[in-house]
């Protein structure tokens, strides 16, 4: 399957191009069960997916287009194989909003930067679910036309069996049932005639030369406008503030009421509902994702997302009687089983070394093993000439000679590329530890150079502890 798959990308590519791509890079795996590839030819590059799910395909498709016609910034639509259940789009990067808060979060201007991007983003919802609600077809939304009782008994089942259950909640499966309808009928009281993106959050919103733009709107569908924002200021691990989310609440609503068919006191009473929906969503998927198939990931989301829980309902009060439902949400917040995942997370360290061949390589004492070890000594070696053979990689001189080599910056380019998809899904994954090796014969050029390059550009990307060492220089000093 994985080599008609990379058949068909390339195909594709080529048929849009007019060229085949120099290098195929699969990206890091989804949730969704969706495979990613990048492609890339010069200084041309696409991102491919492929997907055997043709309605969803064709959603996302529809809606691209259809968003980009009222001015929101979501990936290009390059070609369509429906046959091989393959498309090509624009490649946004690699800087998600989630990636970028990251990078931030322990810096003193986080609230700033933070409050700025969003209101950004805020700025651009009216387009997204008002303006292109109108003429939109959302016969074509996937999996259902709107956000109906259908959907949301779904996601309130999930979150039963998957969390309740798995998390050791108990409960009167009867009330909570007769709850469940009770909150069903109270969201549907709310006005459900605008564009429901569904999962409008850190992840799939982009930042690219200053721009935000928006992917993964597949399961976008009718529904209100309260569903969306609560998906953006109560998503788990974004580490906005409170008072950050309350004022982003009332910019949003200033932002809409320069419409005049927007109620502000409407919009208010059923917020808190839509805030607990999606976050009740979640939970089902932390629960699914985590203590069914065991990925940690998802089950350190889960103190965040009790912590969200425990202040919404010191904080908003519910204008319907739910009493097995609330009871089932206030044992989460009390729940021993679920406090043992507020225990700190290892800290994620990058071992980068450089080393000579004649001195065996280094040895990975981690828990992790595997990593990469990168021979270079196929590339051109300063080490021969005398101007340069007492000097180091990490020495200017040593460093322009590398530079101007093409197959060196190539190298480094493709070396970084492998590395840099294994960062992200080792995060995911709560790996706490990566080995990357370099290898030249004496240990003091070649390797140094590509070290300290590497760990340069992981610096510039991720905010990742590193450790580097130079194992030939220091037996010589």
């Amino acid at each position: 399957m994985k080599s008609k798959i990379i058949s068909s990308v390339t195909e594709l590519f080529k048929d849009w191009l007019g060229e085949s791509p120099v290098s195929i890079i699969k990206l890091p795996e989804t949730t969704s069960g969706r495979k990613y590839y990048r492609l890339q030819a010069g200084d041309i590059s696409a991102i491919a997916v492929f997907n055997n799910n043709k309605r969803e395909n064709n959603a996302f498709i529809y809606l691209s287009n259809h968003l980009r016609k009222h001015s929101v910034n979501v990936p290009l639509i390059y070609k369509v194989n429906d046959k091989n259940n393959v498309y090509l789009i624009e490649d946004l990067g690699d800087m998600t909003l989630n990636k970028y808060l990251g990078e931030n979060k322990d810096k003193d201007l986080f609230t700033k930067i933070a409050g700025v991007i969003y209101k950004r983003i805020i700025d651009e919802m009216p387009a997204i679910q008002v303006s292109a609600s109108r003429d939109l077809d959302f016969s074509i939304c996937y999996p259902r036309p709107e956000f109906d009782y259908q959907s949301i008994m779904w996601d309130l089942n999930y979150f039963k069996y998957y969390f309740l259950k798995l998390a050791g909640i108990n409960f009167d499966e009867q009330y909570l049932e007769k709850d469940f309808q009770a909150f069903t009928d109270y969201l549907l009281e709310a006005d459900r005639n605008y564009f429901l993106y569904r999962d409008f959050q850190s992840r799939n919103i982009m930042l690219k030369n200053d721009k935000i733009y928006f992917i993964d709107y597949q399961g976008g569908r009718r529904g209100a406008l309260q569903y969306d924002l609560a998906s953006l200021l109560f998503e788990a691990k974004t580490h906005l503030s409170y008072e950050l989310r309350e004022e982003l609440l009332d910019y949003y609503i200033t932002v809409n009421s320069k419409r005049k068919n927007f109620n502000s006191k409407e919009f208010i009473r059923y917020y808190p509902g839509y805030i607990f929906i999606r976050m009740i969503q979640a939970m089902g998927a932390y629960g699914f994702r985590g203590y069914f198939e065991r990925k940690t990931f998802y089950l350190n989301s889960i103190p965040y997302a009790v912590r969200n829980l425990n202040w919404l309902l010191s904080n908003y009060d519910l204008k319907v009687k739910m009493p097995e439902l609330s009871g089932c949400l206030q044992k989460i917040t009390n729940s021993e089983l679920l406090k043992e995942y507020e225990q700190h997370q290892a800290e994620f360290v990058i071992s980068i070394n450089s080393f000579s061949y004649k001195s065996g390589m280094p040895q990975d004492n981690s828990e992790n093993g595997g990593g990469f070890v990168f021979d270079c000594r196929a590339m051109p070696n300063p080490g021969r000439y005398a101007q340069y053979s007492q000097l180091t990689g990490k020495d200017k001189s040593v460093v322009d000679f590398l530079e101007q080599e093409q197959e060196v910056r190539k190298f480094l380019d493709n070396a970084y590329s492998i590395v840099k998809a294994s960062i992200i899904n080792y995060q995911a994954r709560n790996f706490t530890n990566l080995m990357i090796n370099f290898g030249c014969t004496g240990g003091r050029h070649r390797s140094v150079y590509f070290s300290e390059q590497l760990a340069n550009r992981i610096r510039h990307d991720f905010n990742i502890k590193i450790k580097l060492r130079h194992r030939a220089l220091e037996n010589m000093s």
